[in-house]
């Protein structure tokens, strides 16, 4: 089918090729974020991805980022979308839409509004309830891309409806996007719409909607084997559907891209080349660790740009790819590709670890032959058609590690403006130019080769640092390598044109080609790394731990029937402080306190004293801490890392739909050990068996540790039983699975009380449970033998009562730091701080020589950093130390960017606070560096 448009369609997307305005396009399209580069650099960033080789960009829309809370919307200053748009307009690239609802990308909820989670709609569904409160979003957003849209001014050539919905759990797809279609269309787009499969489910993401196109993201090994494979069978199976292969997420080498080119893609959309941060409290949690892993404020994959702007290595493969694809045009844009590795070619030598040849045939004839290098080593070999009368084998050539080039073959020259057909190459064509005097092509090479031109023959070849020799109709030029090259060639009708020959060094840094066809040599950015003074007046104000929101209004604190997630009291980022107290018999010994359903990072004191921090992924967690409670105080100061981008059930946190907080505090009196003394029943399948579970004889059961039945069965189904008496003095029991490697589920007393999960094996079982009574306890075990079933414990205690909460985002924290200022001790680092102690560090700040501002560098152990440029959060660090620190993953764990643009007259106001959360030892900063950028 073809994507049907309105009746002038600006942009359409047909099987064969992207049409802009009717001009065939590859599209090189860099994501590139608003919401992760300060507004002052959009247009920096924008001409950088242009001069190296980008003719697109990619970019989401935030929902939370603009509706802060329920209602209220925010498109002005650093979230001015209109004005993004209206910059790359002007820069002269064409802008891919996303505007969720879900994005992913590693924010907060994937940008799903964290209220969403208190409305009891089913998110990213055909669920009249949640596309109700998308439509208020889309009500919003798209009439600002639509004023932008190819054909009405703008740029913006087409939209992504959600994004990767493969990847969750959607009943119905195509229900789904069809009302996302709809709701475009009712705006007034009319560029085409798309959605991408995240895991190769076209069907899934996309529920094949009428007028929606799928598209594919692809996150290979970059040297897989047989990943052509899977693209072409990809792209065969959207050219039946009449739509092109649009490549919409990818890695970011452009070995990789080119691998892609080969498959016919033409949309090569290689994921954040252009590095950000996530600014104030938009980090995700997400899947990325083990599982559990917290996103760092550095948004950094390793793309062609850094976050703070500077120009990487891989920027000048870019542009030379850039360059590539402009060099064919619209033959290329319109390229199809074989089917297969090319039946028609043939590599010899060393050909172990070498992919293709993968035919592009280019449109008007001719084509391109990809070869790849998998392998870590250079490589010799030799391209040849199958058909020798046709084209006459080539000589040897050297194809670098990890390197893939695109060889031309039989391209008429007439793509250039001249007579002819370049027959063969075996140098890379990466540069066409076309001027008064003549055309010239630059070819780049590792070694050795030629060059092969079917002609009448010419009137003059002058060659330079190459050879040339005329026979039979063909002009053939043969290069060493060593030296660049040049074959001014006039031909029969007294045309002029060039062959430029360089090595791959010099193509990668040559910055363009004069009006007499030299070549521009150019030199890779270089960037100081030197170390520079940029803050002074050091000053630290420590604080009770217990005081953070103390300075809010009394109003502000919510007293609450029970504990419960932060959302339900309106609290969706930030840090929040819930109290509470527990009733103890006096003198009794408190062993420890269990943290039940927290999230997602939970410092515990109980009358002033630090139990410890917990990062429990939204399970439950147990802080060990043998100690007479007074008072009964129980504070919990716990920080909203961010709500997951992903949704995985391995952990209760890391669902889509998981709120932040806690569910309660029990402390805990008795820890014992229910290891041994099982009764096991040998079953001989997974079916549940009422008569086992409920209470049946067993007395002739064998009696051994939990999960200790020696079993020839595989897996081996079996029922373990055992009875304990709850404590008189306790309300709260939780059974704690450690280790537990089988699926397992439990049933006390004959009440089935669920699946027991290995990454959060604890299961509160107190609503079973009357105090002095017996308790029987039965665990249905389906094992795999060789892994373990690990230990039982039981956690018996006191629930704590009388909640109260309060929230804290930066205008809070920040009053909180003004206030403590006029205490701040002068001081120079390294600091120290005890476990659990916390305290704000303060500093002036200038801005770098060249006014771009600073990276800056945190070395220590054991701390948590919020660090505030004037009234920005800049960076969320955890330094290493410590066993609650979680994975940290998506950029530098332990530096921060400080935007020169967010500087006024040059000068800014550094503000950090520090937690000391490793209960082992001393949080401590020794230091901070800072480098200009």
């Amino acid at each position: 089918m073809m994507m049907e448009t309105e009746a002038k369609a600006a942009v359409r997307f047909d099987a064969d090729a992207v049409r802009i305005g009717e001009t065939p396009q590859v599209l090189l399209c860099a994501s590139l974020f608003y919401f992760r580069i300060p507004r002052a650099l959009w247009r920096e960033r924008m001409e950088q991805l242009k001069a190296f080789g980008y003719n697109s960009i990619d970019v989401y829309f935030p929902w939370n980022y603009h509706e802060r809370a329920e209602g209220e919307w925010d498109f002005s200053g650093e979230r001015d979308i209109a004005a993004f748009l209206t910059e790359a307009a002007e820069a002269g690239l064409y802008v891919v839409a996303r505007p969720g609802p879900y994005i992913c990308s590693e924010w907060d909820g994937g940008a799903l509004p964290a209220y969403l989670l208190t409305k009891g709609v089913k998110l990213r569904d055909n669920e009249a309830g949640f596309l109700g409160y998308v439509s208020k979003w889309f009500d919003q957003v798209l009439p600002l891309i639509k004023q932008q849209q190819a054909g009405e001014g703008g740029t913006v050539i087409g939209v992504q409806l959600d994004n990767e919905l493969d990847f969750y759990d959607c009943h119905d797809p195509k229900g789904y996007i069809s009302a996302l279609r709809d709701m475009a269309l009712s705006h007034g787009i009319t560029v085409p719409l798309f959605a991408c499969a995240g895991q190769g489910g076209l069907l899934q993401a996309s529920g094949l909607a009428d007028n929606v196109v799928p598209s594919c993201n692809f996150y290979p090994d970059n040297r897989d084997a047989e990943f052509e494979q899977k693209v072409l069978h990809y792209g065969q199976a959207l050219s039946k559907l009449g739509y092109p292969l649009l490549v919409t997420e990818t890695n970011r080498a452009h070995y990789l891209l080119r691998r892609l080119l080969s498959c016919g893609a033409k949309l090569l959309g290689p994921y954040l080349q252009v590095s950000g941060t996530d600014f104030g409290f938009t980090n995700a949690t997400n899947n990325w660790g083990k599982p559990l892993a917290f996103m760092t404020s550095d948004y950094d994959f390793g793309g062609m740009i850094s976050p703070e702007g500077h120009i990487r290595e891989e920027a000048y493969d870019g542009r030379l790819l850039g360059r590539m694809i402009a060099a064919y045009g619209a033959a290329l844009a319109q390229a199809l590709p074989e089917t297969e590795v090319s039946s028609a070619w043939a590599i010899t030598g060393d050909r172990q670890g070498i992919a293709g040849p993968f035919s592009l045939q280019l449109s008007g004839g001719g084509s391109l032959l990809f070869v790849t290098n998998l392998d870590e080593r250079d490589k010799q070999i030799i391209l040849s058609a199958a058909d020798e009368a046709k084209t006459p084998a080539q000589n040897g050539f050297t194809l670098r590690a990890g390197r893939s080039l695109a060889l031309p073959f039989e391209v008429p020259l007439s793509l250039w403006g001249m007579e002819g057909v370049l027959q063969s190459s075996t140098a890379e064509l990466y540069y066409a130019e076309q001027s008064a005097s003549g055309a010239s092509l630059a070819f780049h090479t590792d070694g050795s080769g030629e060059i092969v031109i079917r002609m009448n023959e010419p009137k003059s070849v002058n060659a330079v640092h190459a050879a040339s020799a005329w026979s039979d109709g063909k002009l053939t030029i043969r290069f060493d390598g060593l030296e660049a090259g040049c074959c001014s060639i006039v031909d029969a009708d007294g045309a002029a044109f060039k062959l430029l020959i360089t090595d791959r060094m010099k193509a990668l840094y040559m910055e363009g080609v004069t009006e007499d066809g030299s070549v521009i040599e150019g030199q890779p950015l270089v960037y100081s790394d030197q170390l520079e003074e940029a803050a002074s007046e050091w000053s630290l104000s420590g604080f009770q731990a217990t005081s953070l929101l103390a300075l809010q209004a009394e109003d502000s604190r919510l007293t609450l029937d029970s504990a419960d997630y932060l959302e339900e009291a309106d609290i969706f980022r930030g840090f929040a402080g819930y109290e509470a107290s527990v009733a103890l018999m006096k003198g009794e010994l408190v062993q420890g306190y269990l943290i039940k359903q927290g999230s997602d990072v939970i410092s515990l004191y109980a009358d002033g004293q630090y139990a410890g921090t917990a990062v429990s992924g939204g399970g439950s967690a147990y802080l060990p801490l043998v100690h007479t409670l007074q008072e009964g105080k129980l504070h919990a100061r716990v920080e909203i890392w961010g709500h997951s981008n992903f949704d995985d059930a391995r952990l209760p946190g890391l669902r889509l739909h998981a709120r932040k907080g806690l569910r309660g505090i029990a402390a805990i009196t008795e820890v014992r050990d229910l290891s041994g003394n099982w009764r096991v029943y040998r079953a001989a399948e997974r079916s549940l068996r009422k008569e086992l579970i409920e209470g049946q004889d067993d007395s002739l059961w064998p009696i051994i540790s939990f999960g200790g039945w020696m079993s020839p069965d595989h897996p081996a189904f079996e029922y373990y039983r055992r009875t304990f008496r709850a404590a008189e003095s306790a309300n709260s029991w939780t059974l704690h699975f450690k280790g537990l490697q089988s699926l397992a589920r439990l049933f006390v007393d004959g009440k089935d009380v669920g699946a027991i999960h290995p990454f959060d094996p604890f299961v509160d079982i107190s609503e079973h449970v009357t105090a002095g009574e017996d308790v029987v306890l039965t665990v249905f075990v389906e094992r795999v033998l060789g892994l373990p079933s690990g230990r039982v414990y039981v956690y018996e205690g006191i629930e704590a009562v009388d909640w109260t909460l309060q929230g804290a985002e930066e205008a809070e924290l920040l009053a909180h730091a003004k206030s403590s200022r006029a205490g701040a001790a002068i001081m120079q680092l390294p600091v120290a701080l005890e476990p659990g102690e916390t305290a704000w560090l303060h500093a002036s700040t200038v801005n770098s020589e060249a006014g771009a501002g600073w990276r800056a560098k945190v070395t220590g152990t054991g701390l948590k950093l919020t660090v505030f440029l004037g009234g920005r959060i800049v960076g969320r660090l955890w330094l290493a130390g410590g066993e609650s620190r979680p994975v940290l993953t998506g950029g530098s764990p332990d530096s921060f960017y400080l935007p020169g643009a967010w500087y006024e007259a040059g000068k800014g106001e550094l503000t950090i606070l520090l937690e000391a959360v490793d209960r082992e030892q001393q949080g401590r900063l020794d230091a901070i560096t800072f480098m200009s950028v």
